[in-house]
């Protein structure tokens, strides 16, 4: 049964890694150019290879940026012990990383297990290298597959790969030479007890369907904005070297007259007409006296900024993101105007809470139950966020002082609230 189990997620694991990896090269800004006519390639030759406007990263490092978790609750207070633990395994910082993992490629992963001192050790893993497996009735997951591959620090190549498989009973260590071994061939390293009872991986799921097991990443909406986006940058550029400077030209002149060759170098007898003026010269000089000077308007290239104006629109659009995010409108002049700008991007940032926030809370209840050796699914642990909305320090004071006056919060909770405390610490 474990030999099934391995070979279904190895399946799942390696059918993801295309999808993955073409979402990696947009959020880097390395994707190839998707429109390039032959003629511009031409034009170009080698000298502009690449040209784009990132606003795939954009999208998801903007909402990414409002996803944070300002402390850990248990039983709905505040519990400092779980705080600790979060500030122990570094997860203010990873969380981050986490989250943009998520949004990016449509999931990340959290494992948790115990450390050598047996305090709980929390790791942030990503979609490349954890896939794990549902049951379709529950809901529940019910085995994980982590797969890396040892690299030589000298050669930086594989040296072999190795896998963790969790289930809620076990949890066993393989190994195999290289990818691609099917999982009968795998050499089985260790076989550990699982006494949590449950898979000890967390999925960050970015899921807009209930169906959707992968997630969906924010840049999904955003990719063919971003290639168009990119073509007429480089049609800009092509303009620009061709037709954006004035060209020259003259009357009157005799045109030379250069022998034709042929593939092999040699004279075939007949004659082509050249300008006598190459255009790297800055000054042209004729003896006739019938010649004329002129110079050729240079090409108007707006058209191409109000082309990519259109485009950074739709960006918008669909992403949530404000416009002065994306450079096509004017500044915004107030914090009124600001909050209005960002609201759209707000609300989503909302609703990822709400779809990462569970998930957290899981990692916080398997901490508890490393600790305390309890059953997890009895741990009632929550996750308290930091308002995603954009505001200034006057305005959350003065919010905060009406609050504490009315006695509806106590100043621990207010200062809590603005960030001057973390919320691991009591009322």
């Amino acid at each position: 049964m474990p030999i099934d189990i391995l070979t279904g997620l190895q399946m799942r694991l390696d059918a993801a890694q295309l999808r993955l990896a073409t979402l990696d090269t947009y959020y880097k800004g390395e994707q190839p150019l998707a429109f390039l006519s032959p003629e511009s390639r031409l034009a170009v030759g080698n000298r502009l290879d690449r040209l784009n406007s990132n606003v795939c990263r954009l999208a998801v490092v903007s909402l990414a940026e409002r996803l944070r978790i300002t402390g850990l609750t248990l039983d709905g207070q505040p519990d400092s012990r779980l705080w600790q633990w979060w500030l122990d395994n570094d997860l203010e910082d990873l969380s981050t990383v986490a989250f943009r993992e998520a949004l990016a490629f449509g999931a990340s992963y959290a494992i948790v297990w115990a450390g050598q001192d047996g305090a709980p050790l929390v790791s942030v893993e990503s979609a490349r290298q954890v896939t794990l497996l549902r049951d379709p009735g529950t809901r529940d997951t019910v085995a994980a597959l982590k797969r890396w591959a040892d690299i030589d620090p000298v050669l930086g190549t594989p040296i072999d790969v190795k896998a963790v498989l969790y289930e809620p009973d076990t949890i066993t260590h393989y190994q195999a030479p290289a990818y691609g071994m099917p999982a009968v061939s795998w050499e089985l390293i260790e076989e550990v007890r699982n006494p949590l009872g449950v898979v000890p991986v967390v999925p960050l799921l970015n899921a807009e369907t209930i169906l959707d097991w992968q997630g969906t990443s924010e840049m999904s909406d955003v990719i063919p904005l971003c290639d168009a986006i990119g073509k007429l940058l480089i049609d800009m550029m092509v303009s620009s070297e061709y037709a954006g400077r004035p060209r020259r030209w003259a009357t009157g002149i005799e045109l030379e007259e250069t022998p034709l060759l042929d593939a092999a170098g040699n004279d075939t007898g007949q004659t082509a007409t050249a300008n006598p003026f190459p255009d790297s010269d800055r000054m042209m000089v004729s003896e006739a006296p019938e010649t004329k000077f002129g110079q050729l308007p240079s090409a108007n290239l707006t058209g191409y900024r109000d082309a990519v104006g259109v485009l950074m629109a739709q960006v918008a659009a669909v992403s949530g993101m404000p416009a002065h995010y994306l450079g096509i409108s004017e500044r915004v002049t107030s914090a009124d105007a600001l909050r209005a700008s960002e609201a759209s991007l707000a609300t989503r940032a909302e609703d990822r809470q709400r779809r990462f926030g569970r998930a957290w809370a899981q990692v916080a209840a398997l901490m508890v139950a490393v600790a305390d050796g309890v059953d997890p699914r009895s741990v009632r642990a929550g996750v308290v966020w930091a308002d995603p909305t954009t505001a200034s320090a006057a305005q959350e004071a003065d919010a905060a002082s009406k609050l504490v006056d009315a006695g509806i919060v106590t100043p621990t909770q207010a200062a809590r609230k603005m960030g001057a405390v973390n919320e691991g610490t009591p009322a």
